[in-house]
């Protein structure tokens, strides 16, 4: 499970998702985009069924990697402990990983519930940012000893939060964003053609 707010989905997302199923050698990877992200003002957020098409999109054509609507489905604040939860009572006896970001996992124990997600699911830990392989190593040991798997990516300096100030800026996004991702936007005048 890749979860995320993915507004807009760019090509890190897709990188992150395919290098997770090709080196922890997954069946597939659910993109899951959040409903209500609890750490997010909602108002600021693209509509969730906007992101979700936009995000089917992104993924379309590529082999073992899917979109999960659950969190779409369910009300309240998008807990990942509560669609892993989910996930693991409607596949009993699938092995699951959470994939995550390094820098996002400094502040995993004060998530909601995250004993239950280290119930449900391993962690697959991208190292990104300032955040190196043997640093992201030695923090998921520290987190989640014995319940982390590293994922190497390799660097990107794409984000959703870039691209939506270049959008704003007018600067052009187009490189950025898997080609179905663009002409979404272009068609719903987010960005020029």
């Amino acid at each position: 499970m890749l979860g995320g707010t993915f507004d807009p989905p760019h090509i890190g997302h897709l990188i992150v998702a395919c290098e997770a199923r090709w080196q922890l050698g997954l069946d597939e990877v659910r993109l899951v985009p959040a409903r209500h992200p609890p750490h997010k003002d909602r108002d600021a957020v693209a509509p969730v069924e906007r992101r979700a098409a936009w995000l089917e999109e992104a993924v379309a054509g590529r082999v073992g990697l899917v979109v999960s609507r659950c969190e779409i489905a369910r009300e309240g604040p998008s807990y990942t402990a509560d669609t892993l939860a989910a996930m693991a009572a409607a596949e009993p006896g699938a092995r699951l990983w959470f994939v995550l970001g390094a820098d996002q996992l400094a502040g995993f124990p004060g998530w909601h519930d995250p004993a239950r997600i280290l119930r449900h699911a391993r962690l697959a830990v991208v190292a990104r940012g300032d955040t190196g392989s043997a640093a992201a190593a030695a923090l998921a040991e520290r987190v989640a000893p014995g319940g982390a798997d590293l994922v190497d990516i390799p660097a990107i300096g794409v984000s959703a939060s870039m691209i939506r100030a270049r959008m704003a800026a007018g600067t052009p996004v187009g490189h950025l964003l898997p080609p179905a991702v663009e002409r979404a936007l272009v068609r719903e005048g987010l960005v020029p053609s």
